[in-house]
């Protein structure tokens, strides 16, 4: 038999959970459909939970600022409870290398305009707050097969841009099911191990959801939030060719570390983006340093043509690239014989800015092309989502006249417009996971 609900949302990761509370604050009935056991399962489960707001664009770390106050007001905003205890904000503060990227010239104007909280250290001032940091500047990027790659360079960088409101959140999946239990409170579902096999029109417009028990899901709304998997169900629903952006699967490695001796990472290390040799990292529990690339030219791009299947070990060859960087940076860095991390897939748009968006098809929705760095901005993507879904299903022409919507901590007015499938390529992206 069938049943009926205002709103099916394909996923139940951060974002996906974070659209079903938003559009059940609003009074819809939301049915999240995940073919995997839990909410925030998936990729979700492997993110780095990293909050910053180094983006290129004005949107992106207005976006980004907004996050910051949702995760930091994270049991108001919830307004439930939830068994398995709230997830934690570490406000462990964000150092952002200057480099030859010019990373930093991008964003600090951003800062200014949007009152964004900074510190601009110098060389001197960030060697004083890192005392573990090689101040030196490695650019380019290599790898460690590169002749020169042990080389020490004779240039200092310039030093970093400090950002004390940034940090990460402890348990993602613990954050997700946080998100669920609070849309459940406001009326929302969510049905697991079941996978979305077709999207049903009628009358020209979205009709509903079938899944792979055969069971139809009669709804006018479906939201694509499917993360890796949002090209297979673009594709499902017949709208991709109606984009000029798309998305695809990209594979991605993040590795854990032991902190140096002697030194607390955990308590005292920050989140730091480290341009310069392309790869971040953060502290992580155990006093650990998790480590992630920021995709230079140097690293090969593993792109996945299927999700469901792929190398899901970690490699000799990337696990050496990303950790002996990260040595480069800290040289007390003792590395470990086995590696260990995570290996998941990042959902990437052509120029890694999110898709939050209509399509071609009326009642189909999206909020795709998160690329690895849009978790820190699944409340405010919640918000954006369910503002637009809510004025297009009331008649608004989007695509002619892009939404605004005023975000509730900050303020600010953000044209959804900027994340629309009918974009051209934003060349003013850093191409990479820093969005």
């Amino acid at each position: 038999m069938g049943e009926r609900v205002d709103a099916v949302v394909i996923g139940a990761g951060v974002i996906g959970a974070a659209v079903a509370f938003e559009l059940s604050k609003r009074g819809y009935k939301t049915l999240n459909v995940d073919k995997l056991p839990a909410s925030g399962y998936g990729p979700t489960s492997n993110s780095c939970a990293i909050v910053r707001a180094h983006y290129s664009s004005f949107d992106g770390v207005a976006m980004a600022y907004e996050g910051f106050f949702y995760w930091k007001d994270w049991p108001n905003y919830l307004d439930t409870v939830d068994e398995h205890g709230l997830a934690k904000y570490m406000n462990s503060g964000t150092i952002l290398l200057k480099s030859a990227t010019a990373h930093h010239g991008k964003v600090i104007p951003h800062y200014e305009r949007l009152g964004v909280e900074y510190e601009d250290w110098d060389t001197k001032t960030l060697q004083e707050k890192m005392p573990i940091f090689d101040v030196h500047a490695f650019w380019p990027p290599t790898r460690p097969d590169d002749p020169h790659f042990f080389d020490t360079p004779d240039e200092l960088l310039p030093g970093a841009i400090y950002t004390p409101g940034s940090g990460y959140v402890s348990d993602p999946a613990l954050a997700t099911h946080n998100l669920q239990r609070a849309a459940e409170a406001k009326g929302g579902r969510f049905l697991f191990k079941r996978k979305v096999t077709g999207i049903r029109r009628d009358n020209g417009r979205v009709g509903g959801v079938t899944l792979d028990d055969g069971q139809d899901i009669d709804a006018r709304i479906v939201v694509n939030v499917a993360g890796p998997h949002s090209f297979v169900i673009n594709r499902m629903a017949g709208v991709e060719d109606g984009m000029k952006i798309k998305t695809k699967a990209l594979r991605h490695e993040v590795h854990h570390v032991p902190s140096p001796p002697g030194f607390d990472f955990e308590k005292n290390g920050c989140h730091t983006s480290d341009g310069d040799n392309a790869i971040y990292f953060r502290p992580e529990t155990g006093n650990h340093i998790l480590i992630g690339s920021e995709d230079p030219d140097c690293d090969p791009q593993v792109w996945v043509e299927n999700p469901d299947d792929f190398n899901r070990l970690i490699t000799h060859e990337q696990w050496e690239a990303q950790v002996y960087r990260c040595a480069r940076r800290i040289p007390a860095l003792e590395i470990p014989n086995e590696p260990k991390g995570v290996v998941d897939l990042y959902d990437c748009s052509d120029d890694w800015i999110p898709i939050y968006d209509k399509s071609d098809l009326p009642g189909f929705y999206m909020a795709v092309g998160t690329s690895g760095n849009q978790f820190k901005n699944a409340p405010p993507v919640g918000h954006l989502m369910a503002e637009l879904i809510d004025a297009c299903e009331k008649g608004h022409e989007h695509d002619g006249d892009p939404m605004q919507v005023t975000m509730p901590y900050t303020g600010v007015t953000l044209n959804a417009g900027f994340y629309s499938r009918l974009r051209d390529i934003n060349e003013n992206s850093s191409f990479s996971v820093n969005g």
